[in-house]
C-alpha cells in the first residue's frame, strides 16, 4: 500500500481496472515489460515479475496490431491465474493500434508528437493561423472515434508527451521549449474535455531534469488556467542505469513530488524492470516521510553551497534521499554547490559520497563533471542487449569525461529527439543494425552490431582529435 503524500495537489480520480489514480488514492508506482508483446509467455513472466515486486500498473509496447490483438491472450493468462492488475498498451505512429488496444486493456498510453503527425524530422515548416488549425482539426478528427471506444470499453488513457518525439509541427510554431511540450499535450487534453471523456492521465517527460521540472510544473498551471485538474505520470525518461539512473530519477521525480505533484511514477532503468519497482517505492516512501525536512532544505544553504547530513548506511538510500532534497533547489538556482556528510561510523565511504555529489550536480545541470549517458529503459522494440550494450560503451568512453553526452537507444521512437540532447547517438536500426549520430544528425547507417561500439568510440575520437 503506498504511503499517502503530505500536501500532495488534488487532481481528479482516474479509474483503471480496480486500481483508482489521482484524488486522495495513493500515488501508484509502475513499469513497463521489455519483452516482445507477441510474446505471451514471455511477458507473462515478466509482468508477474513487476507484480510481485509492488508494480500497481503493467505498461506493454504495442508496436501493430498484431501486439495490439495479443494484449487479449497477455490479460487472459494474467486473469487465469487471479491476477488483476491493469495492463497499460503503449503506442506510436499508429493509431489504428490505440483503437485496438482500447478494446482489451485497461488503458492506452499515445503519444501525441506521432499520434496524428509524421515523424520528427526536424524540419522547419512555416504555417498560417488557418493552416495550423486545419492541422490541430486533423488531431479532433482522429481522435474522437478513439475516445468513443475508450468510453465504450470503460478504457482510460495517458496522454504522454515525450520531449525526444515533438513533432515537427510544434517544433516549428514554439521551438524546443516547456510551451511547446504543454501545447502538445493541452491540443490532446482539450478534445477530451470537449467530449466529455474525463479518464485521461498525462505526462511530459525529458531526459533532461531541469526541462522534465520546469515542463511538468508548466502544464500544472496551464490547466489551473483552463480550470482542469487531471492527473500526473512522472518520470525521467531514459535516465540510464546503476547509480545515475537512479540520481537522475530522484532528482527529477524528488523535485516534483516535493512540491505535491504526481500521481504515480515509473523509475525509467536501463536494467530489468522490476528492479524500478523498489526504487519507486523509496521515492514516494520518502517522499510522504520528509515533505517538511524538504520544505525547510534551503535553510541548509550558505554562500551558495547545499549542506545535508544523513544518518544512512545504505549507499542507494544515501543517494536516493539527497537527490530528493536537493534536486528543486539546485535545479531552481537556490544552490550552486552541495556537500553531503553522513553520519559517524556509516559504511558509505568519502569516495562514494564525492562520486555521489558529483551525479546529483550533473543531473541537476549544475555541473558536469563525467560522461553522460542517456540510456532509455529498453521495451519490446528494443533491437540490441540494451544492458550488455550500456556496460560496453561505457568501459569504451568513460575516460571521456565531463561534457561528453552520449545516447543509448533500443530503437528509433524517441532517439532522435532525445539525441538533439546529446553529442553522440547509438540506435538501434534494425535486428543487427545500429546506427551512429553526431548530435541530432545520422553519421552512420546500419552498421553490424559486433562493430557498433568501436566505430562509435572512433567517431568521438576523431571528433576530438580535430
Amino acid at each position: 500500500m503506498s504511503t499517502p503524500y503530505y500536501h500532495r495537489r488534488r487532481s481528479a480520480v482516474v479509474h483503471i481496472g480496480g486500481v483508482p489514480l489521482g484524488g486522495d488514492n495513493p500515488i501508484r508506482i509502475q513499469s513497463m515489460t521489455t519483452t516482445p508483446t507477441d510474446d505471451t509467455e514471455a511477458c507473462v513472466a515478466q509482468a508477474k515479475r513487476i507484480i510481485a515486486a509492488g508494480g500497481e500498473y503493467v505498461r506493454l509496447t504495442t508496436q501493430g496490431v498484431r501486439e495490439a490483438e495479443n494484449l487479449r491472450n497477455i490479460r487472459a493468462a494474467l486473469r487465469a491465474e487471479g491476477i488483476d492488475t491493469p495492463l497499460v498498451a503503449d503506442v506510436h505512429f499508429n493509431p489504428r493500434v490505440a483503437d485496438v488496444a482500447a478494446q482489451l486493456v485497461e488503458k492506452v498510453r499515445i503519444n501525441p508528437g506521432n499520434y496524428v503527425d509524421t515523424a520528427r524530422t526536424f524540419k522547419r515548416i512555416e504555417y498560417t493561423d488557418a493552416e495550423y488549425a486545419a492541422e490541430v482539426q486533423k488531431i479532433r478528427d482522429r481522435l474522437v472515434p478513439f475516445l468513443s471506444i475508450c468510453k465504450a470499453h470503460h478504457t482510460a488513457i495517458r496522454i504522454g508527451v515525450n520531449h525526444g518525439s515533438l513533432s515537427d509541427r510544434i517544433m516549428s510554431r514554439y521551438g524546443d521549449t516547456p510551451e511547446g511540450m504543454v501545447e502538445s499535450c493541452m491540443e490532446f487534453l482539450r478534445v477530451c474535455v470537449d467530449e466529455g471523456f474525463t479518464d485521461v492521465v498525462l505526462s511530459i517527460k525529458a531526459s533532461n531534469t531541469v526541462v522534465m521540472v520546469r515542463t511538468v510544473r508548466l502544464l500544472v498551471q496551464q490547466m489551473e488556467a483552463e480550470h482542469m485538474a487531471f492527473p500526473l505520470h512522472l518520470g525521467v525518461t531514459e535516465a540510464g542505469e546503476g547509480e545515475d539512473g537512479r540520481i537522475r530519477s530522484a532528482v527529477g521525480i524528488g523535485a516534483l513530488l516535493g512540491e505535491g505533484l504526481g500521481d504515480t511514477i515509473r523509475v525509467s532503468l536501463s536494467e530489468e524492470p522490476e528492479a524500478e519497482i523498489p526504487v519507486a517505492r523509496k521515492l514516494v516512501d520518502y517522499a510522504a516521510e520528509s515533505a517538511r525536512v524538504r520544505a525547510l532544505a534551503g535553510e541548509g544553504i550558505r554562500d551558495g553551497v547545499l549542506a545535508l547530513h544523513y544518518d544512512e548506511t545504505s549507499l542507494e538510500d544515501f543517494q536516493l534521499k539527497a537527490a530528493m532534497d536537493a534536486g528543486a533547489l539546485l535545479i531552481d538556482g537556490k544552490a550552486k554547490d552541495l556537500r553531503l556528510t553522513v553520519g559517524e561510523g556509516s559504511p558509505i565511504t568519502a569516495e562514494q559520497i564525492a562520486s555521489t555529489q558529483e551525479a546529483i550536480l550533473q543531473a541537476a545541470r549544475v555541473r558536469f563533471t563525467r560522461t553522460e549517458y542517456i540510456s532509455c529503459p529498453g521495451c519490446g522494440r528494443t533491437l540490441y542487449n540494451l544492458q550488455d550494450t550500456i556496460r560496453r560503451i561505457k568501459d569504451a568512453t568513460s575516460h571521456l569525461g565531463g561534457g561528453v553526452k552520449i545516447a543509448i537507444m533500443g530503437c528509433i521512437v524517441n532517439g532522435p529527439g532525445e539525441m538533439a540532447d546529446a553529442d553522440y547517438g547509438y540506435v538501434g536500426a534494425a535486428r543487427g543494425k545500429v546506427s551512429l549520430y553526431r548530435g541530432k544528425e545520422c553519421v552512420e547507417k546500419n552498421i553490424p552490431e559486433a562493430e557498433a561500439v568501436d566505430r562509435l568510440l572512433q567517431l568521438i575520437e576523431a571528433d576530438r582529435s580535430v
